[in-house]
């Protein structure tokens, strides 16, 4: 079962420097039809203006992966840790007990990213942060994972979740698939491009809800970049 959501539709708000797209209910966006999918509870689709960005502030108890589309995003937080995100690569946050921090768009130009939230399978857990680079071609035709709460995705961001982050780059006609499973919750989001699944088409920044399927078969319609949740 697919269910588009299409850009136009999303929830969002435009504070001048922040211009925000909600996938779910989000801050003063509320729709009961869209709370969350499985665990996953928050995808913001965010444009940020250079020299702007997330003010310190705080988090719990939250899985918090950020997937940059374009530009850089800097992270800084009261446990020391700093970096620097470039468009394509991920950055992750396990707020655990608490953590503070702060996001700025310190480039040039416009900054926009992917933030998605995720339910933890444990609270109470020490925060932490972490970051790396997952060049585009090397996930040319198939799907990679970029986080995962699985101890055998060893290439992957750990998170603490029973849910895996994916991200894949197709040309125009080329097809990936991914073992869902019938029990599960995926969310498909193309960052460019549009691709096709199950004969649904999914447009560039459409969310597309999948369930009940054994096996996701994504076929791209143009040269497509696209990040999926698979989630309880």
């Amino acid at each position: 079962m697919i269910d588009v959501r299409s850009f136009a539709s999303l929830g969002g708000a435009d504070h001048g420097w922040l211009k925000a797209k909600h996938h779910f209910s989000f801050a003063g966006y509320h729709d009961p039809e869209r709370v969350h999918w499985g665990d996953l509870r928050v995808w913001n689709d965010d444009t940020i203006a250079p020299g702007t960005g997330f003010p310190a502030h705080p988090h719990r108890d939250m899985e918090i992966i950020t997937y940059v589309r374009k530009g850089a995003i800097t992270h800084q937080d009261n446990l020391g840790n700093k970096g620097r995100t470039e468009a394509g690569d991920v950055q992750v946050m396990s707020a655990g007990t608490g953590i503070t921090h702060s996001e700025y768009n310190l480039e040039p130009g416009e900054t926009q990213i992917f933030q998605i939230w995720i339910i933890p399978t444990a609270q109470g857990k020490a925060p932490s942060w972490g970051a790396r680079p997952f060049p585009r071609e090397n996930r040319a035709g198939h799907f990679v994972t970029l986080a995962s709460g699985y101890e055998s995705d060893a290439d992957a961001l750990p998170i603490r979740a029973d849910a895996r982050v994916l991200g894949a780059t197709l040309k125009a006609g080329q097809i990936a698939e991914y073992a869902l499973g019938t029990e599960r919750q995926a969310y498909l989001v193309p960052s460019t491009g549009a691709v096709e699944i199950d004969g649904v088409r999914v447009d560039t920044r459409d969310g597309a809800a999948i369930s009940e399927t054994a096996t996701l078969r994504v076929k791209a319609l143009e040269d497509s970049e696209i990040v999926l949740v698979d989630a309880a």
